[in-house]
């Protein structure tokens, strides 16, 4: 099995990476996916986040009012750090679950956000980062997602810095080009994860 932890800025494109992984072969665990569902009704995910934050971050239908907290989170750095301290441990044991259950020889990718910020790198054999320019991840977040200017910004900016997620970087895929372009990009990259997913099982064969 080879552990691949696999992050970008926000607006670089993992998600779409992830998904181009997948269908090479990858087994994906999404850790936003994973944080969203730590979190739903009724788990004690949401109940320590209501208790840490005030019921005001619960929707109408007792869920988590994302943009709510959002709002709160990503305009003060402690606050997001609070959050954090509640949600990644959940997140973390339950990706430990799933990547228990792949096969023994596969690609199991981790997308993780905040793999940066967290020092997730360790627990990876390898990390691939999604590299676009600030101005590419502005413009996809404003004209793609439907965000202000000044709420992208802040989104950006709450997360580490390009050169920060570089320095960790085993593989970079850049993501300033069109998508069939990156798809060759991403088949590449899949080609080097699966000659190193079999790599070590081989040695230990002879």
């Amino acid at each position: 099995m080879l552990k691949v932890g696999l992050t970008g800025g926000i607006g670089a494109g993992k998600s779409e990476v992830s998904r181009l992984l997948v269908e090479c072969g990858a087994v994906l665990i999404d850790a936003d996916r994973i944080a969203r569902e730590v979190v739903a009704p009724g788990t004690p995910g949401l109940a320590a986040v209501v208790e840490a934050f005030g019921r005001d971050v619960l929707a109408e239908d007792g869920g988590l009012d994302r943009p709510k907290l959002g709002s709160i989170v990503f305009a003060d750095p402690d606050r997001l750090a609070e959050l954090n301290s509640i949600v990644h441990p959940l997140v973390g044991a339950r990706s430990r679950r799933l990547e228990e259950a792949a096969a023994e020889d596969a690609v199991v990718v981790h997308d993780v956000p905040l793999l940066t910020e967290n020092g997730l790198a360790p627990l990876y054999d390898l990390v691939v980062v999604v590299d676009a320019s600030p101005e590419t991840r502005l413009d996809r977040l404003v004209r793609l997602r439907g965000m202000t200017e000044q709420d992208a910004r802040a989104r950006m900016a709450a997360q580490a810095t390009r050169d920060e997620r570089l320095e960790i970087a085993d593989v970079v895929i850049d993501n300033d080009v069109p998508l069939e372009e990156l798809r060759r990009r991403v088949t590449r990259v899949w080609a080097d994860l699966v000659r190193r997913a079999h790599a070590p099982r081989a040695a230990s064969e002879e």
